[in-house]
C-alpha cells in the first residue's frame, strides 16, 4: 500500500494564481516538494531549497533543487535572484525575512503561512522560536518598506489537524499607469 503524496496548503491552493504565469516561484524549506508539485501542475517553474538531501530528492522530481541549511549562518543561497512567487508553509527563521522579501520580483507574489501563538496548546511546534505572534507577518512585510499590497491575510485557529496559523498573500506591486485587479 502505497502513501498519498501530502496535499499542498489550501491556502497556497487558493492564491496561487496571483502569481505571474509561467515564472518561476521559489518554495523555501521544500520538503519533499508537495507544493513543488502543485506548482509545477499549474504551469509554473519551481525551485525548491531545503537542507534535507533525502527530502530534495523526492522534491526534485518536480524542479529545481538547492541544498542549503539557512539556519547555520550561511549566505543566502540565491543572492539577486528574484522569483515570480516565493512559497513558506510551516517554517519560520525569523531572519530570513529580508532575504525573502527581497527575492520577490516586482509584480510577484509572497505566499506564506506557518504556525502561530497559541499553537503550544494543541501540539508542536510549541516553542515561541518557531510560532509568529499576532500580526508579526504584517509587521514584517511593514518593514519590507513600501510598495506591498496585502491581497489577503489570516491569524487563527484550523482544526483538522488542530493548529493556529498565520498567513498571508502579498503582492510586490509593479509601477502601473492602472489599478491592478488582484482576484480574490
Amino acid at each position: 500500500m502505497t502513501t498519498p503524496a501530502p496535499q499542498p496548503s489550501s491556502w497556497i491552493r487558493r492564491f496561487t494564481h496571483l502569481i505571474p504565469a509561467g515564472t518561476q516561484v521559489l518554495d523555501v524549506a521544500c520538503g519533499s516538494g508537495r507544493h513543488m508539485r502543485w506548482l509545477a501542475q499549474q504551469g509554473y517553474q519551481p525551485l525548491g531549497v531545503d537542507r534535507n538531501p533525502d527530502s530534495l530528492q523526492l522534491a526534485a522530481q518536480w524542479g529545481d533543487t538547492v541544498q542549503a541549511d539557512l539556519e547555520d549562518g550561511s549566505p543566502w543561497p540565491l543572492p539577486d535572484r528574484q522569483f515570480g512567487g516565493v512559497v513558506v508553509t510551516n517554517y519560520l527563521w525569523r531572519a530570513l525575512f529580508p532575504q525573502l522579501f527581497a527575492s520577490v520580483q516586482p509584480g510577484g507574489v509572497l505566499l506564506y503561512e506557518t504556525f502561530a501563538d497559541g499553537n503550544a496548546s494543541v501540539g508542536r511546534p510549541s516553542s515561541p522560536e518557531f510560532l509568529l505572534q499576532p500580526g508579526e507577518l504584517l509587521q514584517q512585510l511593514a518593514k519590507a518598506g513600501p510598495g506591498w499590497r496585502v491581497i489577503a491575510y489570516e491569524d487563527g485557529f484550523l482544526g483538522d489537524p488542530d493548529r493556529f496559523v498565520q498567513r498571508i498573500a502579498a503582492v510586490r506591486e509593479a509601477a502601473s499607469e492602472q489599478p491592478v485587479r488582484y482576484p480574490l
